[in-house]
C-alpha cells in the first residue's frame, strides 16, 4: 500500500517536475521509501528538494532529517572539490551498500559499491549465535546451513567492486566456524589445514554478479509470429 501511495505522491509528481523544470540530466531510483536522485545542475537539485518537502507536507509526510542529504557526487566531483580545497567526495548508502566515487586501474571514473559495515556485522552476529545453538550438530549439518547463509549473502552483495567485503565475510564465517568446532571439547582443536578443507567443501567461492554491460547484453530468442 505504501508503494502504491508513493507512486502517486512521489513518482508521478517527480516525473512531471523533471519535464517542466530541468535543463540538465536527472535520474531517479526508488525502492519502497528509499530514494536516490541525481542532478546535473546543483541549482535544480536544491530547488527540487525544497519543492519536494512542500509536496510531501500536503500528504502529511516528511523527509527523514538524518537520511536526507544534498551532496556532490559523480564523475567530476573529485576534481571540482580538489579545486575548491575540499576533501574527497562524500559517500552515501542505499539498499545495504555504500556508494563511493572511485577510479579504475586505468584512472577512469568508477562508482564503487561496498557492503555496509553494520549490515555485515549484523549478519555475522546472527551466524555466531546460530553456531552456538548448532555446536553439537554434525559437521555436514553445520556446513549445509553455513552454505545457505553464505550463498544468500553473496546472492545480494556479490557485485563488482565489492570483492574485499565478500572475502572478509567468508573469512569471518570461517573463523566463527573453527571456533565453534574447537569448543566442542578440550580435545577437539581444529587445525587450519583441516579447516581450509571444510571451507573449500562447504562455503561457496566469491562469485560476482556480472558488470551491467555484460548483464544486460543478452539476446533472447523470440518465437512469436509478430516478432
Amino acid at each position: 500500500m505504501a508503494n502504491a501511495y508513493l507512486h502517486y505522491v512521489f513518482d508521478l509528481w517527480a516525473q512531471q517536475w523533471r519535464r517542466r523544470n530541468t535543463a540538465g540530466d536527472m535520474i531517479m531510483v526508488r525502492y519502497a521509501d528509499d530514494v536516490v536522485l541525481g542532478f546535473e545542475h546543483e541549482t535544480e537539485a536544491t530547488r527540487f528538494l525544497e519543492e519536494l518537502r512542500t509536496q510531501l507536507q500536503e500528504f502529511s509526510l516528511s523527509l527523514h532529517p538524518d537520511k536526507t542529504r544534498l551532496l556532490e557526487f559523480g564523475r567530476h566531483a573529485a576534481v571540482r572539490r580538489e579545486k575548491r580545497g575540499l576533501g574527497k567526495p562524500e559517500t552515501f548508502t542505499f539498499l545495504g551498500f555504500t556508494f563511493i566515487c572511485g577510479q579504475t586501474r586505468k584512472g577512469h571514473f568508477q562508482i564503487l559499491r561496498r557492503t555496509r559495515g553494520d549490515r555485515m556485522r549484523e549478519t555475522l552476529r546472527h551466524v555466531k549465535d546460530q553456531l552456538r545453538r548448532r555446536m553439537h550438530q554434525s559437521i555436514p549439518e553445520q556446513g549445509k546451513w553455513l552454505k545457505q547463509v553464505t550463498t544468500g549473502f553473496f546472492a545480494y552483495h556479490a557485485v563488482p567492486t565489492n570483492s574485499q567485503a565478500l572475502a572478509a565475510f567468508r573469512h569471518h564465517v570461517s573463523v566463527l566456524w573453527k571456533r565453534t568446532l574447537s569448543r566442542r571439547s578440550q580435545r577437539a582443536n581444529i587445525t587450519w589445514d583441516r579447516m581450509l578443507k571444510l571451507v573449500k567443501a562447504w562455503l561457496p567461492p566469491r562469485i560476482l554478479h556480472p558488470w551491467p554491460a555484460q548483464r544486460f547484453d543478452v539476446n533472447h530468442p523470440r518465437w512469436e509470429p509478430s516478432a
